[in-house]
């Protein structure tokens, strides 16, 4: 099952996200979960968000992993959203 997760950082919180990127990146490695992803931009070109996609058995499962993310650890995010994805193009 494919989910899209959606997070938007806390303002101000780019400092935290560049402290917690390589653990961030490793977990992403480690799991072996994550079929595509990167960093939302604001209109300057800094990021300010994630956009993962989850290839995992169920939404229990991307909750999970989504827990389990430094970045959720380290406080980075205002809000993350969890939405079921179907691929179609690419």
């Amino acid at each position: 099952m494919l989910i899209a997760l959606i997070a938007r950082d806390k303002p101000g919180a780019l400092q935290t996200r560049m402290d917690n990127r390589a653990d961030h990146l490793a977990y992403i490695e480690s799991t072996g979960v994550v079929a595509q992803a990167g960093p939302l931009l604001d209109d300057a070109g800094a990021m300010c968000g994630s956009l993962v996609i989850l290839d995992v058995e169920d939404m229990a499962a991307a909750q999970a992993w989504a827990d389990g993310d430094p970045y959720a650890k380290a406080g980075l995010f205002s809000g993350v959203e969890l939405i079921a994805w179907k691929k179609v193009i690419g």
